[in-house]
């Protein structure tokens, strides 16, 4: 099994090339939690995630012959990206296979890191086959993106910095895909301070190492916003290391990761993808198992498409009863439509979509169906809002 000694020598060969990132306590996280809340910003790594490390310390170790041939991976992005611009930094041929449904801003990045993108797979084990069967057909090394001692060392740098930065840590909560990442920080945070607790986050869609600690059989759904860690196997080297080492793991459903996301963006203005969000989903989810704890989490990665983002933030606002969708029957006669705008206004409900709709509807031909999307302050304003609209005399068919 991985040795710490392992992870110390990769902290002394990525120093100077892979960012020490802060890890700082968030005061309002720690207040809506009730833990004292401590995040590692790996999101702020050149790549946007942690997985440079490993990807690093992996090429590192390639002997000459093995540089001249060439390196493969298989990723959903993050790990394709470290190991992309390592491999071209350091002059080494990369090609990259990538589940087809990848975000396009992962497939971009790592393209513009000069690698070679090969689409493959619905999914990363079918992305992985592929890329074994190219590092056999072509003589490439493979370089995996967890199940590999050398990638699961560098990733364990990061329990190395933060417990250096923040020694009084009591707890890590930290997402599990294949499990290279926390195999990695556990062996580190075991031997720098045996009585961390250890609990690792995998989203209800894809509970492979969640079945694997517990001897559970739960199923999983294809599809997740957390796709960074959408592995349905655990690798053979990280799981006995997760089942020796680890007090718990958890499962999130994709509502938690949204408001995770969301939340990391609102109060901390940085971005974050779903498997860098699911610690703090978890905190969320169970606020009273962590309350009075000294947490930290780690922001995994921060590459998540542009238009997922706008997406979540909508439904999040939705959620939270800053947007909503109000549907009014009103006379179809010149002038209903202002009124009822000039009412909105006046309540300080800002309109953002109007639908006014005659042909589809029920209604007596006098009348249509109008359904306006309003911000406003949250429950509360969105309440005023239909007791006014009532009290004027309008029909409100449904409001949320």
């Amino acid at each position: 099994m991985l040795d710490f000694n392992d992870i110390r020598t990769a902290a002394d060969r990525l120093q100077g090339q892979v960012l020490d990132t802060p890890c700082l306590l968030s005061k309002t996280l720690s207040d809506i939690t009730g833990a004292a809340v401590w995040l590692k910003f790996e999101n702020l790594q050149f790549t946007a995630s942690f997985k440079e490390r490993g990807a690093l310390n992996r090429i590192s170790l390639l002997t000459e012959a093995e540089r001249q041939r060439g390196v493969v991976t298989a990723s959903a992005g993050n790990h394709a990206q470290g190991v992309a611009y390592h491999a071209q930094r350091l002059g080494i041929q990369a090609v990259i296979v990538m589940p087809r449904l990848t975000p396009a801003v992962k497939v971009a990045r790592t393209r513009g890191f000069g690698a070679e993108i090969v689409l493959s797979g619905d999914s990363f084990d079918e992305a992985r086959t592929h890329a074994l069967a190219l590092a056999a057909e072509r003589g490439l090394v493979m370089i995996h993106p967890y199940d590999d001692l050398a990638v699961m060392a560098g990733q364990g740098t990061i329990a190395v910095e933060m417990l250096a930065a923040v020694p009084a840590l009591d707890t890590l909560v930290v997402g599990v895909g294949g499990g290279g990442l926390l195999s990695g920080i556990a062996t580190a945070a075991r031997t720098l301070k045996p009585g961390l607790q250890l609990i690792g986050v995998q989203t209800a869609r894809y509970p492979g190492a969640w079945n694997a600690f517990h001897g559970r059989q739960a199923t999983g759904t294809a599809g997740t916003i957390a796709e960074g860690i959408a592995v349905a196997t655990p690798g053979s080297q990280t799981m006995p290391v997760l089942s020796a080492l680890l007090d718990d793991m958890v499962l999130v459903d994709e509502a938690r990761i949204e408001e995770a996301i969301l939340m990391l963006l609102e109060v901390e203005k940085t971005v974050v993808e779903g498997a860098g969000a699911v610690g703090l989903a978890a905190l969320l989810d169970d606020r009273e198992r962590f309350a009075g704890k000294r947490v930290g989490l780690v922001l995994s990665g921060g590459n998540i498409d542009p238009r997922l983002l706008a997406g979540l933030i909508d439904r999040g606002l939705v959620r939270s009863g800053r947007l909503a969708r109000i549907h009014i029957e009103l006379r179809d006669i010149p002038g209903a439509l202002a009124h009822l705008t000039a009412l909105l206004g006046e309540l300080q409900a800002n309109i953002e979509e109007v639908h006014h709709q005659r042909a589809f509807s029920n209604m007596p031909l006098q009348n249509a169906d109008v359904e306006v999307v309003i911000q406003t302050r949250g429950p509360e304003h969105v309440a005023d809002v239909l007791a006014r609209l009532q009290a004027e005399g309008y029909r409100v068919l449904d409001g949320r």
